[in-house]
Order: C-alpha cells, then sequence, then structure tokens
C-alpha cells in the first residue's frame, strides 16, 4: 500500500506544479509531454514486467521498480530544461509500470482469491486517498518552496519503502528451471503500443485526427500489433500469452475493464473543467471538488472489497450493482447545465465515483481467479494495461469532441452584436482556446477591450461569458453522454461474466 501511495500521489501531485513548471522552463508546445512520456513508458512496462515477474519472482522487480522510481524523481526534481523533465518523466514512468504491475499481483501471492477482495479493496483505496492529497501538497509545495519539490518529496518516502522491502517483504520465486525471453514478442508489443498512444495523445491537437502522420502512427501500430499476436501463437515464452484471453472470464473482464478506464477519465479530467468554466469557480477551488468523487471511489472500493470477501465472491452481481450506479453518475453528469448547484454536481460525482469504486477491485480478482498461479503476474498487469489504454482512448476521444462540439456551439450562438465589436481572430482563439473561462487574466483582458466600445461593454462582456459558458456546457455534457454509452457496453458486456467459486486456497509455486 505504501509503494502504491508513492506511485499513484506522484500523478495527481505533479499535475497542480504543472502550470509553473511551464512558466519556469519555457516550452509550451511540449506541455503534454510531460504526462505523454510518463504514460508511455509506465503503459509499455505494466505487461512485460507482469511476464518476467512469473518467470523470476516478484521481489527483485518491485525493488528495481522502487528504485527506478526513486531515481527518476531526483532527476526530474533537478531538471534545468524542457527536454531534461520529459527524458526523466519518461524514465520515471517505468519505474511506476513495474510497481503498477506488481502491486496486484502479490496480493494473489499473500492471500487465496476468497480473501484478496478486503485487500484489493484497500489498494484501491489508496488511489482516491492520493487523489485527495496531492492536489493540495502539489499546490503548497510549489508555492512555498519550488515545483521541484513535487519530485523532491518522492526520495525519502522511496528510500525508506526500498528498504522496508528489502529486507521484510517475502521473496516468491517460480519453480522453474529454464527460462526464454520473448525479444521479439517484447520488441513488437513496444513497437504496437508507443505509437498508439502517441498518435492518441497528438490527434486533435497537434495534428489533425485524419492527417498522414496520426493514420501513418495507426497504421503502423495495427501491423506492429497483428505481428506481435503472430509472435506470442509460436513463442515458449510469450509476453502475453493468448490463450488467457480464450478463457471467456478474462476476456469479458479485460472488455469491462477497457471502457470503465474510458470513461473514468472522462470524468476525472472534465470535471474541474465543468466546475471552473461552467460554474465559475476558481482554479484551485475546481480541483477540490475532485475531492468528494476519490473520497466515494475510496468507499464504493472498501465496501465492494469487503462483500467480495465476506458474501461469497459474487461478483457477478456486484459488478452489475456497481457499474449500473457508475452509469447513473454519468447520465446525471450529462444533465448538468450552467443552472446546476454546486451541491447538485457534487452529489452526481459522489455517486459517479462510488460506482466506480465498486468496480475497481472485482475483476482483477475475477481474473486471478480464473487462470492458473503460473501467469497469475502477466494476467493481473494485463488488467491495468487493459484500463491504461481505456483511458488513452478515452482521453482523446473525448478532447476531439469537447473541442469541435463548443467551437461548433460558441460559433453558432454568438450574438452579431459581439461578432460586429470583437476581431475575428480573437472570436476564432476563443472558439478554440476559452482562457476567459478558467484565467482571471484573460477574462480581465477580455473585459477591458469591450469596455473599450462604450456603455454598452460591461453588458456585452456578461453576454460573451454565457455564451461561452453555454457552449462549454453542451460540449461537457455530449462527453458525459458518450461516457454513459461506453459504460452501458460495459454493462451489456459485463452480463455475460461468467461467475466461478472464488478458491479458498492456492498452493504458489515457490
Amino acid at each position: 500500500m505504501l509503494a502504491m501511495f508513492l506511485g499513484s500521489l506522484d500523478q495527481t501531485i505533479v499535475g497542480t506544479a504543472m502550470p509553473q513548471i511551464i512558466s519556469d522552463l519555457g516550452g509550451f508546445a511540449h506541455y503534454t509531454w510531460i504526462s505523454t512520456a510518463y504514460l508511455i513508458t509506465s503503459t509499455v512496462a505494466l505487461p512485460i514486467t507482469g511476464k518476467l515477474t512469473d518467470m523470476y519472482g516478484r521481489k527483485s522487480f518491485y525493488i528495481a521498480g522502487l528504485g527506478i522510481f526513486t531515481v527518476g524523481s531526483l532527476l526530474s526534481g533537478l531538471s534545468q530544461t524542457m527536454t531534461q523533465i520529459i527524458i526523466f518523466r519518461g524514465f520515471q514512468g517505468i519505474g511506476a509500470g513495474i510497481m503498477m504491475a506488481n502491486a496486484f499481483t502479490v496480493i494473489g501471492d499473500l492471500f487465496p482469491p476468497a480473501e484478496r477482495g478486503k485487500y484489493q479493496g484497500l489498494i484501491s483505496g489508496v488511489f482516491g486517498i492520493s487523489a485527495v492529497i496531492g492536489p493540495t501538497l502539489g499546490g503548497f509545495l510549489t508555492d512555498s518552496l519550488s515545483w521541484h519539490w513535487v519530485f523532491l518529496v518522492n526520495i525519502p518516502l522511496g528510500v525508506l519503502i526500498i528498504f522496508l522491502f528489502i529486507f521484510f517483504f517475502p521473496n516468491f520465486r517460480p519453480d522453474r528451471s529454464r527460462q526464454e525471453i520473448d525479444y521479439l514478442g517484447l520488441v513488437t508489443l513496444i513497437l504496437a503500443v508507443v505509437p498508439a498512444i502517441l498518435a492518441l495523445s497528438w490527434a486533435g491537437s497537434e495534428y489533425p485526427w485524419v492527417s498522414i502522420t496520426i493514420i501513418g502512427m495507426f497504421a503502423f501500430s495495427a501491423v506492429m500489433g497483428i505481428l506481435f499476436a503472430i509472435i506470442e501463437t509460436r513463442s515458449k515464452e510469450p509476453i502475453i500469452p493468448l490463450s488467457l484471453f480464450r478463457n471467456r472470464i478474462v476476456a469479458i473482464s479485460e472488455v469491462v475493464i477497457f471502457f470503465s478506464g474510458f470513461a473514468m477519465f472522462g470524468g476525472i479530467i472534465f470535471i474541474p473543467l465543468f466546475f471552473q468554466g461552467v460554474l465559475g469557480s476558481t482554479a484551485t477551488t475546481s480541483g477540490t471538488f475532485l475531492t468528494p468523487m476519490m473520497l466515494g471511489l475510496v468507499m464504493g472500493g472498501f465496501i465492494s472489497g469487503q462483500l467480495l470477501s465476506r458474501a461469497g465472491g459474487h461478483y457477478r452481481g456486484q459488478g452489475a450493482v456497481g457499474i449500473a450506479i457508475m452509469a447513473l453518475g454519468m447520465a446525471l453528469l450529462s444533465r448538468m447545465t450552467v443552472e446546476t448547484s454546486y451541491t447538485t454536481a457534487v452529489v452526481n460525482i459522489v455517486v459517479t465515483g462510488f460506482g466506480l469504486g465498486i468496480i475497481m477491485p472485482l475483476y482483477t480478482i475475477a481474473v486471478q481467479n480464473a487462470v492458473p498461479y503460473s501467469v497469475l503476474g502477466v494476467a493481473t498487469s494485463s488488467t491495468a494495461f487493459f484500463r491504461s489504454m481505456g483511458a488513452s482512448v478515452g482521453l482523446a476521444i473525448f478532447g476531439s469532441v469537447m473541442t469541435n462540439r463548443f467551437a461548433s456551439e460558441f460559433a453558432n450562438n454568438t450574438p452579431p452584436t459581439i461578432k460586429a465589436i470583437i476581431p475575428p481572430e480573437l472570436l476564432a482563439s476563443l472558439a478554440h482556446d476559452p482562457q476567459a473561462l478558467v484565467s482571471a487574466e484573460a477574462q480581465e483582458q477580455l473585459r477591458s477591450l469591450l469596455e473599450q466600445t462604450g456603455p454598452q461593454g460591461s453588458a456585452l462582456f456578461e453576454q460573451l461569458l454565457q455564451v461561452l459558458r453555454q457552449a462549454l456546457d453542451s460540449a461537457l455534457s455530449e462527453v458525459f453522454f458518450i461516457g454513459l454509452v461506453v459504460v452501458a457496453l460495459a454493462l451489456v458486456v459485463h452480463l455475460f461474466i461468467k461467475e466461478i467459486p472464488l478458491r479458498k486456497q492456492h498452493m504458489p509455486e515457490r
């Protein structure tokens, strides 16, 4: 739990410091690369680590991941240029991927399936706790010391956890006389995943979706994916045994995990934007509104895990309830408008978080219960891999939908009087980057510009602000509605999952 806290805290604490990092190091054009580099390396590390730990044991990899993460934190904290921090964040992501791959797998080493729910729920809750602490701690460190400390703060905790692992963590070793690493599978997996994530990150922002660059990257990724599948069917020790997906429970669980990861980020990323851009809260306050959602997630995960272990392991029924509650939350989010009260909005996000919390531990346990212990690591890490890929696809699609819908709504609803006064280039800028809704400085500049037009300037400013808010509200409603559709698909897929009793014992290979 300490190791999971270290990794998940980093993901939430860095976001608060991003504007200051860009301000100090420059390179606004590469803003997304700080997150993208981390996402790529951590996602690629997941399935590879899962397979290697099945072959060579968990402990040494867990310690190596913690070491890489801690060194990456130190190097990121000492960065003096944008290029340095992007490279070091990518290095840090390798450590984070190794840690994430092991976090849920070791629960499977230590406890039989019937007992895992209690502990998986606690581990899932760490995500929520870090999301509550991270933004506040990140803001405090950035304002009181400097952005460097959002990385350097990881070092003492990282060193402590490494020592705890060395001296106290059990060392499960597989009983295998011979191992062969699937190097071809490893290379083709990387060449399939990296271009896909890059294309999803760049599409709609750096390049148009239908540009040669994006289409070419997706095509290359698809070819490498097919080649990877062919290699895996012939390998003696495949990185991801494709036979896993012939297991109905595993296949259905991975699809539901992909869809839930897709929809989850629609909530987490865009809810602060709704509070700030539509309801008019400050940037600092809008971030804190995620706290109720995360507390709902923690509570849902804890209750779900306890029920799973103490009430017979009925993951089929619990999963249906959790997805239905999450769907209700997304439906409520999609109906919010500029007239929605803060209280109502908070209730809506708590419902969403609670439903998400219920389903987070379920599918990992269902997958672990359905596979032999010899592939526990790769099976468990595949669930984190599919969640990460779902999040990447979701962010790309949601971002594109929001941008296009906002621009369209703004262009169609801007009154002719405002179009006649504001320069076309400024209107075009507002349509693609509504800074006036999220930046007090940009808002004041726009107010000053309109007040120069005469007595009606203040009224025009308020009118324009209302148009911007309504356009953003329409765009976000569409985002949340798509999230609802995806969650509904997850529910339909989930109904086909087979429930088998959770084993009350296992015999780990040692």
